[in-house]
């Protein structure tokens, strides 16, 4: 077994998970391989490698070398955080605390048929209003059943996806033992919320929580379910809110410092904003960051809120703010976003109590809201990037802003997977960038294609760089888009990472 390549296995799989053990990874390579043989190999190499190793029963448990400051997850960290999106509920505490809340404000049990159908009625005009244009949009959510509709349709989606991208940070060693959070428009204090229950499965991690809101309505929502639901003893100190609109907020009440600054599903809800003024509000509060901050923005995952966050984050390039993730320019040269919809995906969460009740009726998908799909980007100040994936001088892959000219040929790209499940069951579609395309690309694989060869497609997680070796170019008129045809004589790669076919899970 080549050397480079269990160094280079190792190294990507660290990259992945802070702990794992070398008989979990045996499987990946093509010849057999034992765990003393790979460690023999990577252990003049772990320092290098940024890794420490512990003997343990015939195994190897493999670790990240952490700096100072930085927390990663430990093995029983991972486990519970697993668990709990495994289970798909929302913490049981807040699902009873919004029941409550809703009978408070309505001053009468929230199940009574006429209250339910008044959340319904909210529920619908929210939603009609969301899908007119941007330009005649007014989705203010901030009073009477607005807020209460927001609470039983929107807030439970939103609470699940923010522990997932908590998940996502940690991974990425972008925590640290001690956070300065700050919740740029928090709404009845969604990301707050999900701070304090992700934080209740670590063991040593502390956060202090930041927002800003300017709905006394949203405000009130928050007060009554942090108190209800945060524990003192979680590691997370909620601060009252900062009541004050993002377009003019006084910088002088933000804290300094912060090393996480998030907008979640707020800048796309700014009335007559351009991106101008989004990007601008973005940089106002990028000032506070910590030299190693991160900017966290989260969108909705349709088209157009999609293309407008893309467009966004390679506008705040000009504020020194570069992106981290999900994105990575493998050629070196800039992107500017064209038609980009781009979006992650989850499992669906299971219903919450008042969920249910509201479906308890006709058209009852009407009411219902339990798909995970989401853009997001995180954004830095020192030029940290996920991957540091580049294509080498010389190699044999065509940059995707070429891919017109090689129509009906077969074709080596690189690039990364940058989309959930477009297709189906008989055709799977996954969006493919390498930071050059003037025209959208998508991976597209016929079911009856399917060898363990170029199936890792559908398994690698978003935002994994991927090499595809013979594939198909064919131009997709009615869209206005190229398409890579995945055969059966594609094959389909990690860089780095040796083959193991249809051994790697996502």
């Amino acid at each position: 077994m080549n050397k480079k390549k269990v160094l280079s296995t190792v190294r990507y799989v660290a990259s992945t998970t802070p702990v794992f053990s070398l008989s979990e990874i045996t499987a990946y390579f093509d010849e057999p391989m034992t765990v003393s043989r790979i460690y023999g190999i990577i252990r003049p190499e772990l320092t290098r490698l940024g890794l420490t190793a512990k003997e343990n029963a015939g195994d190897v448990e493999i670790s990240r070398i952490v700096l100072p400051q930085q927390y990663l997850l430990n093995r029983e960290e991972q486990e519970r955080t697993e668990a709990f999106f495994t289970a798909r509920s929302i913490p049981a505490a807040l699902d009873r605390g919004i029941g409550c809340y809703l009978a408070k404000k309505v001053g009468r049990d929230w199940t009574d048929p006429v209250i339910l159908e008044r959340l319904r009625r909210a529920i619908v005009a929210q939603k009609d209003d969301y899908w007119k244009p941007s330009h005649k949009r007014s989705l203010q959510y901030t009073k009477g059943y607005s807020v209460l509709g927001y609470l039983a349709y929107h807030f439970p989606v939103y609470l699940m996806q923010t522990e997932r991208l908590l998940a996502m940070l940690a991974r990425d060693g972008l925590l640290k033992n001690t956070m300065t959070i700050l919740d740029a428009g928090t709404g009845p204090g969604v990301v707050p919320l999900a701070i304090a229950d992700f934080y209740s499965r670590l063991d040593g991690a502390r956060a202090t929580v930041w927002s800003v809101e300017r709905s006394e309505e949203h405000l009130e929502a928050f007060t009554f379910l942090a108190r209800e639901f945060v524990k003192k003893s979680a590691g997370v100190e909620i601060m009252p809110p900062i009541k004050a609109d993002l377009r003019d907020v006084n910088i002088s009440d933000v804290p300094e410092k912060i090393d996480l600054l998030i907008f979640s599903n707020v800048l796309n809800e700014l009335p007559d904003s351009t991106l101008d003024t989004r990007a601008g509000i973005v940089a106002r509060l990028a000032e506070r960051l910590a030299p190693e901050g991160s900017v966290l923005i989260v969108e909705p995952a349709d088209e157009e809120n999609a293309k407008r966050m893309r467009s966004l984050t390679i506008a705040l390039a000009t504020y020194g703010l570069s992106i981290h993730a999900p994105c990575s320019f493998i050629w070196g040269t800039p992107c500017t976003a064209p038609r980009c919809w781009s979006f992650e995906s989850a499992p669906a969460i299971r219903m919450t109590t008042v969920m249910e009740a509201l479906a308890r009726c006709e058209d009852s998908y009407r009411y219902v809201n339990t798909d995970i799909k989401y853009s997001y980007a995180v954004l830095r100040k020192d030029g940290q990037r996920r991957s540091t994936y580049q294509i080498s001088p010389g190699s044999k892959f065509l940059r995707l802003s070429r891919i017109h000219l090689h129509v009906g040929k077969r074709v080596n790209v690189a690039g990364l997977k940058m989309s959930g499940e477009l297709g189906d069951a008989r055709s799977h579609v996954f969006k493919i960038c390498d930071g050059t395309a003037r025209t959208p690309v998508y991976a597209v694989l016929p079911s009856y294609h399917i060898t363990p060869k170029n199936d890792l497609i559908t398994s690698a997680p978003y935002g994994t760089v991927l090499e595809l070796r013979n594939v198909l170019v064919r131009y997709n008129t009615g869209h206005d888009a190229y398409n890579l045809l995945v055969s059966r004589n594609t094959e389909i790669r990690i860089p780095g990472l040796a083959t193991g076919y249809g051994r790697r899970s996502g």
